[in-house]
């Protein structure tokens, strides 16, 4: 039995993991396609992408595998069969509990060090992917406009280092006052945490265009800052978010928004990280109680078709999710504490699972679909003496 639960699971995560990451192929074709991928670069970054992605896709996957495999052998008689001799529903349960466990430990991996180490990859390999263009784009003696907003010349361009000499650049990302800096030299880099491209000029003066004429002002230090997401399709990158950090980091950043002076944002952040933590616990926990509601659930709707099966167990996921999700809006905004909002659900699930697994070993439980049959037939026998009469 274990094995085929193992099966389904593994058909159910990685079906349903390539659907998320086809539509997210579709989000980001733009960044693939002006970057120039290749397949195996497609594949990895997606690699990076899937922790984020399956943080959410093992609950549902583990429930979907037990309530299938439990529903097959009741549609199949199988479950009959084995009360019949003598073997109580009870006695199944370690292969789903097994499953189950399994599937929280990967889930915890992921909550505490999975997630951050896919997401910092991931931003790694866009960083560099932005580093190489800028390095291709900066050729010596040749007038770059592949920059939006930006046109960049530089006699001299060293594309490992990122020195500059003698550089021109017009900036027309202000509108009504383009501007025209002459500088003698400069450096490009990449800032990882912001998401920009940094052109640093040195000892250069400033060309304005204005009304009555023109405005030269002169500098030591100067820098012209670009959004990285303009380079690369559309994707903005910005700073970390409390979802792409480690546990580690994550208490970390809370402590540190608690010593912070600003307060008016302080508050929202700290909901925002409270919120995160909690969510990074709610979820390896989540594969017990979804995994073990959907054994009650299985008896309930034995008879079914897998397809309506698969249908059904999608939709009581949904409202699992529903409740989560506002858990996640009332911990935000500070309506219910985090640790109370986003527990509710499993503590709802996991009575409902306990009390149905109770009832289904006493034979207690109400099976849907001979209801609905039983009472097809009293309609139809009522419809018949209608008829007679």
């Amino acid at each position: 039995m274990f094995k085929e639960l193992l099966g389904l699971f593994l058909l159910c995560a990685g079906s349903l993991l390539t659907l998320l990451l086809i539509g997210r192929l579709l989000q980001l074709r733009d960044l693939f396609l002006n970057q120039s991928l290749g397949f195996f670069d497609i594949i990895k970054m997606f690699t990076f992408l899937s922790p984020f992605f399956l943080l959410l896709l093992i609950p549902i996957a583990c429930m979907l595998a037990v309530f299938l495999t439990l529903l097959r052998m009741n549609t199949d008689l199988e479950s009959t069969a084995l009360r019949a001799s003598g073997v109580s529903l009870y006695q199944l349960l370690p292969a789903p509990i097994l499953l189950a466990v399994l599937c929280m430990a990967i889930t915890w991996w992921i909550s505490f060090s999975g997630l951050s180490w896919g997401m910092e990859n991931f931003r790694a390999t866009v960083m560099d992917l932005a580093r190489s263009k800028t390095q291709l784009v900066l050729q010596p003696g040749v007038f770059n406009k592949e920059f939006p907003e930006l046109t960049l010349f530089a006699q001299q361009a060293d594309g490992r280092s990122g020195e500059l000499k003698t550089v021109f650049v017009k900036d027309t990302s202000r509108g009504s006052q383009p501007a025209t800096i002459l500088a003698p030299r400069g450096h490009v880099h990449t800032d990882t945490s912001e998401g920009e491209i940094i052109f640093q000029l040195y000892d250069g003066k400033i060309y304005r265009e204005e009304k009555d004429g023109a405005s030269v002002i002169g500098f030591g230090t100067y820098q012209v800052r670009m959004d990285l997401s303009r380079m690369l399709g559309g994707y903005k990158l910005g700073s970390v978010r409390p979802k792409e950090m480690s546990w580690n980091r994550l208490h970390e950043y809370q402590t540190e928004l608690k010593t912070g002076k600003d307060v008016h944002s302080r508050e929202y952040k700290l909901r925002k990280v409270a919120v995160e933590i909690q969510k990074r616990l709610v979820f390896p926990f989540a594969c017990i109680v979804l995994g073990l509601f959907a054994v009650p659930m299985a008896s309930m709707f034995g008879g079914l078709h897998r397809h309506w099966g698969l249908l059904l167990a999608l939709g009581f996921f949904l409202f699992y999710y529903t409740l989560l999700s506002l858990g996640l809006s009332l911990g935000e905004t500070g309506v219910v504490p985090p640790a109370i909002g986003l527990w509710i659900p499993n503590a709802l699930f996991s009575v409902a699972g306990l009390y149905g697994i109770r009832q289904a070993a006493l034979e207690r439980s109400v099976r849907i679909v001979e209801l609905s049959q039983h009472l097809n037939v009293r309609n139809l026998f009522r419809r018949k003496k209608a008829d007679v009469r």
